[in-house]
């Protein structure tokens, strides 16, 4: 297995993740992930978990990678301090009234699913706090493409909360199970599209990462947002 590497420098190294691969091991699955990658490219770097955050299994997008365990505690607090700033592109079903928002819900574990999250008032287990913003970048209608920037970082928290205003991220298996295919997209229609990330030597770096192939029917959808959307001769998208 081969990852896109975005951005490198002697403490931090970023990959376009693709869907369907694991930022880590699960002791479920002997499929490769994204840190078995990571390991068998940097041998000499003896960390237990490098990865600095996670995506889930089925979100493509910018993962990004600690080289040595001051870095790695460098980016844990960074991470933990909300210093990192994070955009994701989501396809979703519906149009939400409101251009651009903020949900403010907590999220627990699911009364009926022990696989799911919830930000139902009575989930189960400890609420933790979360926050999304989201902007309606295009809509048909039937369908919008949202810029999602969570504040936060709880698992499945952008899928959570898409659902709980009742805009599920197009193709999710988990929180929109019985809404049809759309937009052409066969996977999970959420992309980890750009991580604003400190350095531990010094300054900061805007990583971004291209629209994957099986994403592009769905961005091609909304012509008037491909024109926000373009591409470096490095095949990094630029600025939204």
């Amino acid at each position: 297995m081969e990852l896109p590497v975005l951005y490198e420098d002697a403490d931090v190294v970023a990959v376009a993740k693709p869907a369907g691969i694991a930022t880590h091991p699960d002791g479920r699955s002997s499929a490769p992930t994204a840190e078995d990658w990571f390991k068998e490219k940097y041998p000499g770097v003896k960390l237990e978990r490098p990865y600095a955050h996670r995506l889930d299994r089925d979100t493509s997008g910018v993962l990004a990678f600690a080289k040595s365990a001051p870095a790695h505690e460098f980016l844990r607090k960074a991470f933990t301090g909300r210093a990192v700033r994070k955009t994701y592109l989501a396809f979703v079903y519906g149009v939400p009234k409101e251009r651009k928002g903020t949900i403010d819900f907590d999220i627990g574990r699911s009364r009926k699913d022990f696989r799911l999250r919830s930000a139902q008032p009575k989930a189960r287990g400890r609420l933790r706090a979360a926050v999304t913003r989201y902007e309606v970048v295009a809509d048909d209608g039937a369908y919008a493409l949202l810029r999602v920037e969570p504040e936060t970082g709880r698992t499945h928290q952008i899928r959570v909360h898409l659902k709980a205003i009742h805009h599920p991220v197009v193709g999710d298996p988990l929180y929109a199970p019985e809404r049809p295919p759309a937009l052409g997209a066969e996977r999970l229609a959420l992309h980890a599209y750009a991580l604003d990330l400190p350095l531990p030597s010094g300054g900061q770096a805007r990583i971004l990462a291209p629209v994957p192939a099986d994403l592009a029917p769905a961005l091609a959808h909304f012509p008037s947002a491909r024109g926000r959307f373009s591409e470096t001769a490095e095949g990094h998208l630029l600025q939204l």
